[in-house]
C-alpha cells in the first residue's frame, strides 16, 4: 500500500498556518494543484493510482508542505481520496455524478448558445471557424489531447460571445468528472469527427441566426454524453466507481 496519509484534518490544520504568512508556499501550492488536476483530469494519472506526497515533492522541488494543500483542495472536487493509515488515490470516475452534471451543463450552453447566436460578429464567427479548423488538424493527426483543448476552447467561445464567461467557470467546476468521462470516448473510432460535426452544427445554425436551431444542436450534441455512459463503463469498468 502507498505511504501513510495524513488526515484531512491535518492537511486543514497546516494549510491554515500556513496562509498566515507564507505567500511563496500558496504560490507553490497553486502551481501543484494546477499540475495535479490536469494530470487528473486527463486521466494521465488513471484512477486506483496512488499518489506519494514525498515523489510530487521532490519532483516539483518543495517541501511536503504545498503537496499537501493541493492536495486537499483535489480531494474537496472528488479528484483523490485519502486514506488515513493507508494512503491517497486518485478516486474513480463516479457513475451517480455524470448524469446530473451531464444536465446542468446541457442546461447552461443551451442559453448561452441561443444568446450567442443572437450576439455574435462576424470576427467571432470567424474565430469559432478557427478553433472548428484546429479541432480537424487535430483529428488527422490523432492529438486527443489538442483535441480537447480546441473543443474546451470553443464551448469557452460560445459563453464569451453570450456575454457571460463566468458561465463556463461554472461549468468547468460541475463537469470536472464529465472530462475524465469524456477522454475515455475519444479514442473510439470515428467519435473525433463526430464531435467536429455536431460542432458544426451548432456554427451553421449560429451564422444563420437561428437561436432556436443552434439551442437544440447543442443539447443534442451534450446529450450524446448520455448514451456514452453505458459503453465506456462497461470498456473501462476499473476506472469507475459503481456504487447507487
Amino acid at each position: 500500500m502507498p505511504a501513510t496519509a495524513p488526515k484531512k484534518s491535518e492537511l486543514r490544520a497546516s494549510a491554515g498556518h500556513r496562509r498566515a504568512g507564507r505567500p511563496r508556499t500558496a504560490t507553490a501550492a497553486a502551481r501543484i494543484y494546477a499540475g495535479l488536476r490536469a494530470e487528473l483530469v486527463s486521466l494521465l494519472r488513471r484512477p486506483g493510482d496512488p499518489i506519494l506526497e514525498s515523489e510530487i515533492a521532490l519532483s516539483y522541488g518543495v517541501s511536503r508542505t504545498p503537496v499537501r494543500e493541493a492536495i486537499l483542495r483535489l480531494s474537496d472536487e472528488g479528484l483523490v481520496e485519502i486514506f488515513p493509515q493507508s494512503g491517497i488515490l486518485v478516486s474513480r470516475i463516479p457513475l451517480t455524478a455524470l448524469p446530473e452534471a451531464i444536465i446542468i451543463r446541457r442546461s447552461l450552453e443551451d442559453t448561452t448558445t441561443r444568446m450567442a447566436t443572437e450576439r455574435a460578429s462576424a470576427s467571432q464567427i470567424l474565430n469559432l471557424r478557427s478553433i472548428l479548423e484546429r479541432q480537424r488538424e487535430a483529428d488527422s493527426a490523432g492529438d486527443r489531447e489538442a483535441f480537447h483543448q480546441a473543443d474546451e476552447a470553443f464551448h469557452a467561445a460560445i459563453a464569451d460571445i453570450a456575454g457571460h464567461p463566468g458561465i463556463w467557470k461554472l461549468i468547468l467546476q460541475v463537469k470536472v468528472h464529465v472530462d475524465r468521462f469524456r477522454r475515455l470516448t475519444l479514442p473510439k473510432q470515428g467519435r473525433m469527427a463526430e464531435v467536429i460535426a455536431e460542432h458544426a452544427s451548432i456554427l451553421t445554425a449560429i451564422e444563420l441566426r437561428d437561436p432556436a436551431a443552434a439551442g437544440s444542436a447543442m443539447v443534442r450534441h451534450l446529450e450524446r454524453l448520455h448514451a456514452d455512459i453505458s459503453a465506456t463503463r462497461h470498456d473501462n469498468p476499473e476506472f469507475f466507481d459503481q456504487r447507487d
